[in-house]
């Protein structure tokens, strides 16, 4: 069986095709996100710290860790901000840094510069995996010999020179050349992680088909261990978790092993839960006075005002034990084990304390 290592301090995540699905949390990511890339722009690490523990609580295994901010106010003060070649060698050790002092879970150094990815595995501890390698020349020759170097495993995203093709025969032979190509530097193939590159249902009616049967012929032909962004395949469609919690459990089956992903569920807003008072209030419905709202949201099906795992996690933990990936449905229940409500910790059945009733 195909097995990538990678390893933080003190913890092992074993990718393979016996192993639980491992998901990679994806939030530790500037990218969209402005109002995170202001706060590193200050200095400010909070968010990312809140965002690394709550990944782990909803069941991360490993946390990517990307640096591709974009620092608008350093920007018009100094240029070379600019440049993501400038920006993200120094962001990306202090991401790491801070991550490892909140967490203890292998982390996935993220970024298109390679004098980023060099700085993160510098400042990393244990076995990370390196986001990651292209078909394309230069990047070949720039990635894989610091993946010898550091001996640590890479992803392989299944685009080259010509871009990212919509045959799958295409993309299938780019992953067969970076696996080749890493041979030649004596990298094994099961520390090749290949992205086979997931396309939107909603733009390609065969995308998930497609997927499917690539990850199949990579792993029966190739022998390799595979990821996406899971979140890909249902972009710009409505009811994004039902067609996501469909295609991860389908995914797995067809051989994938991993998925960059986000695994918590947001929290439902102060602003959502005034809506929905007041909606209940024009109703007649009278609410109790001392109602707080975790009690309310959970009453009316809003979901949470804590972080806590998403539909996805439920789909790939249910699927892990169809699969017989969690011995005994260990994980299964005790993902679906209800919390005691304050006071109530240790008592049994019916709220009263202690074991079974003797006669």
């Amino acid at each position: 069986m195909t097995r990538t290592i990678v390893e933080s301090k003190t913890k092992t995540a074993i990718i393979g095709f016996d192993q639980p699905f491992c998901v990679i949390g994806e939030r530790i990511n500037p990218t969209g996100r402005k109002i995170l890339s202001e706060e590193l722009e200050r200095g400010d690490f909070s968010r990312v710290e809140a965002d690394a523990i709550a990944q782990v609580a909803a069941g991360a295994t490993v946390l990517d860790v990307n640096s591709g901010a974009v620092f608008s106010n350093k920007m018009a003060e100094d240029p070379r901000y600019a440049d993501n070649n400038f920006v993200e060698p120094t962001l990306m050790p202090e991401l790491i840094r801070v991550v490892q002092s909140v967490v203890d879970v292998p982390i996935c150094i993220d970024s298109s510069v390679p004098g980023a990815l060099e700085a993160g595995l510098e400042a990393c501890e244990g076995r990370p995996l390196l986001n990651s390698v292209t078909g394309e020349e230069e990047r070949l020759e720039l990635v894989l010999p610091l993946v010898k170097k550091y001996n640590v495993p890479v992803v392989a995203i299944s685009n080259d020179d010509t871009g990212i093709s919509e045959d799958p025969d295409v993309r299938f032979a780019v992953a067969r050349k970076i696996v080749e190509r890493a041979a030649d530097f004596g990298i094994p193939a099961h520390d090749i992680v290949v992205d086979p590159l997931v396309m939107p249902i909603g733009a390609m009616a065969t995308a998930g088909h497609q997927v499917f049967t690539l990850v199949r012929r990579l792993r029966d032909e190739l022998g390799v261990n595979t990821t996406c962004g899971a979140s890909n395949i249902s972009f710009g469609l409505p009811n994004r978790h039902g067609i996501n919690n469909a295609f991860l459990p389908m995914a797995m089956g067809a051989g994938m092993t991993s998925a960059i992903m986000n695994p918590v569920a947001v929290p439902i807003n102060a602003t959502r839960i005034a809506e929905k008072k007041a909606e209940i209030a024009a109703s007649g419905i009278i609410l109790p006075a001392d109602m707080d709202d975790e009690t309310f949201v959970t009453l009316f099906g809003l979901g949470s005002t804590k972080p806590r795992a998403g539909k996805e996690m439920e789909a790939i933990r249910a699927a892990n034990f169809l699969f017989d990936r969690d011995p005994h449905g260990t994980e299964w229940i005790k993902f679906n084990k209800v919390a005691p409500k304050a006071g109530q910790e240790g008592r049994g059945r019916g709220g009263r304390v202690g074991g079974r009733r003797r006669a």
